[in-house]
């Protein structure tokens, strides 16, 4: 309620002698909460990010550098960071996850605009923009697997011979993504942050971009914790993104399956480290609401680490770990 009535105070400074109405609008993963704002008839959103728990910098220079892709990204109206408070042009109350749900047959025409955008983000990619997506990060990403979901949520104990393999994978992977070329990375480019909006889509949720992997984007959009598409439908969209990236001169790999390969490896870091995330935001912060989506998380995991040999071990220990036996690959710890 403090916050709420600073908020408030802040709006009242801004449009002074305006009356006003203020509505929540969603909270996120995060510490920071929104709000639609209506002055006569126009609306607004606020982003309230208290500045002991978040960062409002990011995200003003990922809105600022997004903008100039000439991608819909919100519009900075007013801001006072001492306070933690920025108000931003409002993008609609509509996201694309909201639609596919009702409306699938949308897909194709929608994840078309996705890609789009996706790519003129890429091609403005340049060195010390953001931070680098590098080998630190993404194995702290990565460990937040054992840490938050073996440990905390399965309430689970590796033996020594599982923390050596998991370790000798996890290697595997990061090198993998590291040798991926190299662009701006949106980090949470999904259902949940695309807006429906006039251009499409309204992208939101930037604040956390890097510059890193050109696939990871690709996965949070295809392989999404949020939505489950068939594996044929993201394999002809990843093969629609390729094309148009090879068409537009973006650094990717000249043969598909090369490309493909190294999606479904990013994916690998991504999950692991979502299903560590959504392991924290349960026994953490005490948000249960992402326990729904572990499971797709963890079918997308576990169907490409059986896809590859080098990551047997780890599907090995996802058996394990589910209580389930392995039949086929022969492998066990």
């Amino acid at each position: 309620m403090e916050r709420l009535q600073l908020l408030e105070n802040w709006i009242k400074a801004e449009f002074p002698g305006k009356s006003f109405e203020l509505s929540p609008v969603s909270a996120d993963a995060s510490f920071r909460r929104y709000f639609r704002i209506t002055i006569d008839t126009q609306t607004m959103v606020a982003m309230d990010a208290p500045p002991q728990l978040e960062n409002c910098t990011p995200f003003l220079h990922a809105a600022k550098v997004f903008a100039t892709a000439n991608v819909h990204v919100p519009i900075i109206l007013a801001q006072n960071l001492t306070q933690g408070f920025l108000l931003l042009s409002d993008l609609g109350s509509t996201t694309y996850l909201q639609t596919l749900e009702t409306n699938p047959a949308a897909a194709d025409e929608l994840y078309k605009d996705a890609i789009d955008a996706l790519i003129k983000i890429q091609l403005i990619s340049q060195v010390h923009t953001f931070p680098e997506y590098d080998e630190t990060l993404l194995r702290r990403e990565l460990d937040l697997f054992p840490e938050w979901y073996i440990i905390r949520h399965l309430q689970v104990t590796l033996n020594q011979k599982q923390v050596n393999d998991m370790t000798i994978v996890f290697s595997r992977i990061l090198q993998n993504n590291l040798a991926q070329p190299q662009v701006f990375v949106h980090r949470d480019y999904h259902s949940r942050n695309l807006m429906m909006t006039t251009p499409n889509p309204g992208i939101i949720d930037f604040q956390d971009a890097v510059h890193g992997p050109i696939t990871y984007d690709l996965v949070s959009l295809f392989k999404d914790a949020y939505i489950h598409w068939e594996e044929a439908q993201i394999l002809d969209w990843v093969i629609r993104y390729w094309e148009k990236a090879r068409k537009a001169g973006l650094p990717v790999t000249a043969d598909f399956s090369d490309f493909y390969r190294d999606f479904e490896w990013m994916g690998i870091q991504r999950h692991l480290k979502v299903l560590g995330i959504f392991a924290r935001l349960y026994h953490r912060d005490h948000k249960d609401a992402y326990l729904r989506n572990m499971p797709l998380v963890m079918d997308y995991l576990r169907k490409a680490c059986k896809r590859y040999r080098e990551l047997h071990p780890l599907f090995g220990l996802l058996d394990q770990l589910e209580g389930i036996q392995s039949t086929k690959i022969g492998y066990t710890f």
